[in-house]
């Protein structure tokens, strides 16, 4: 049976070649595309399962295009993963923003970036956990109807935004939330919110969870995930 549809779009031959070169040793059938007018026209032909995008392009830069895919009903479900150059910390925030699914920072390993591929490929198509089953990750038992969390079978009593943040982070690990995405999940767009809140809430989840608080990892200048 023939493995996912992967898009990859830089203007770098080489990264261009590693990229083809590795996810096709995996199996996947990959489209390539050097700047950002011919990663549009190769959508619209054919609509992949992820697409691998470089923040700097030629025409138009990959946070553009990302807006783009995610304001067109056809194409917003599509995962994305940035290639980012080292430093580019603010656009890698903006484009988690915008939806993007991870990113990767050149110079990278591909084993890691198959890794991410592979990751994100196989979280699109989990189905989302049901609000009404509990979720059981690593020694932690989440039961979103009760708002309840144990951790090693003990109840951990938890206030109703630090339930949120947990609940928000477990159920998708491996994915890194920025803090304002955080906000978003836990209480809508309407809350104020500043990123120091969102520390000082995700410091004291932590201390409650024990030892478990390990899962929460800071990804510095981006924001948090809950670790796999």
């Amino acid at each position: 049976m023939a493995k996912e549809q992967i898009l990859a779009v830089d203007d770098e031959e080489d990264i261009l070649e590693l990229v083809r070169y590795n996810l096709e040793r995996e199996g996947y059938q990959i489209t390539c595309a050097t700047n950002g007018d011919d990663a549009l026209k190769s959508v619209r032909k054919s609509i992949p399962d992820l697409i691998l995008l470089d923040l700097m392009l030629p025409d138009m830069d990959g946070l553009e295009i990302t807006r783009l895919f995610k304001a067109d009903a056809m194409t917003r479900s599509i995962p994305i993963i940035m290639l980012t150059a080292k430093g580019e910390e603010a656009d890698i925030v903006t484009g988690l923003e915008l939806g993007a699914d991870d990113y990767i920072a050149k110079p990278f390993s591909p084993r890691i970036m198959t890794a991410r591929v592979k990751a994100v490929l196989r979280r699109k198509y989990e189905e989302q956990t049901d609000e009404a089953e509990y979720l059981k990750i690593h020694n932690l038992l989440i039961h979103p109807g009760r708002r309840e969390v144990l951790v090693d079978g003990e109840r951990v009593e938890l206030t109703f935004t630090e339930f949120g943040i947990l609940y928000c982070l477990a159920r998708r690990p491996g994915w890194v939330f920025t803090r304002y995405k955080i906000v978003d999940a836990v209480r809508g767009d309407e809350y104020p919110v500043t990123d120091r809140s969102v520390d000082v809430q995700i410091f004291g989840l932590r201390k409650k969870l024990g030892q478990a608080g390990q899962y929460i990892e800071t990804v510095r200048g981006v924001g948090y995930r809950f670790k796999e």
